[in-house]
């Protein structure tokens, strides 16, 4: 399975041979990885090197180091955790602008709205109505109940992601969800207007779920994220605007 390691780049090489192995599904998730000295011997590498190498795997997210008498590195079931591991990194400090961001989620969620409409079942289009009723409670509460809307609206975009069927796009929003609150709680003005028509686009878009229509979801989620974008956009120019005459003012 394995072979001696190129001694020129041996720690990216064993790193390289041990990954490949997994995730072509040549050692199976849950079997253990050779012995230590077992490895060291095959790839002519260090104790060191090894171990060092073992950690970036874990690292990774590709095995498990186990201590004890039965210990030692298990493969792991391969995952979409490591598709998102960057993304989630450039969202949560953000470095990743609004505009960035708008045009990402922009192309994402409208073909993952397209999807859900071809695959939704009838307990999907229900479980979304009964998402889409709970946001409509804390609607009626006003903005003392901004952040519970908030939420709702995102398990709905979640929602949307689960049902197109793809773990892929899933595991990329689940990330993208995850820390976009970071952006609404800077950018976005805190106005019941927002909330009520926030709540208007997501009834359209479960309505064109229901009915069916895959392009009109598609377009309904893709004019939804670009219309809140440019409200952020703009408290954001607004704010810049004040630094910049604040600082005049000093001068």
């Amino acid at each position: 399975m394995f072979r001696q390691a190129k001694q020129s780049r041996i720690f990216q090489d064993v790193v390289g041979q041990i990954q490949d192995a997994i995730l072509r599904g040549r050692i199976a998730p849950g079997s253990r990885l050779p012995a230590e000295r077992e490895l060291t011997e095959i790839f002519k590498a260090s104790r060191g090197t090894l171990r060092e190498a073992l950690r970036v795997l874990e690292q990774k997210g590709l095995i498990t180091i186990k201590t004890g008498v039965k210990g030692g590195p298990v493969v792991n079931q391969p995952t979409t955790d490591q598709v998102t591991e960057s993304l989630d990194l450039l969202i949560r400090y953000q470095r990743v602008s609004l505009k960035e961001l708008a045009e990402f989620r922009e192309g994402i969620e409208g073909i993952v709205a397209g999807l859900a409409v071809q695959r939704a079942g009838r307990n999907d289009v229900r479980y979304l109505k009964k998402l889409l009723t709970e946001a409509e409670g804390y609607l009626e509460a006003g903005t003392e109940s901004w952040d519970d809307f908030i939420r709702t609206d995102n398990r709905i975009h979640m929602a949307l992601a689960k049902i197109s069927r793809n773990p892929v796009y899933e595991s990329v929003l689940q990330t993208v969800y995850d820390h976009i609150h970071r952006y609404f709680d800077r950018f976005l003005p805190r106005e019941e207007k927002i909330l009520r028509e926030n709540y208007r686009d997501l009834a359209e878009i479960v309505g064109a779920v229901e009915d069916g229509d895959a392009p009109m979801a598609a377009r309904l989620v893709q004019d939804h994220v670009c219309r809140f974008n440019r409200l952020m956009e703009g408290k954001r120019r607004k704010g810049l605007g004040q630094k910049e005459k604040k600082l005049n003012e000093k001068v």
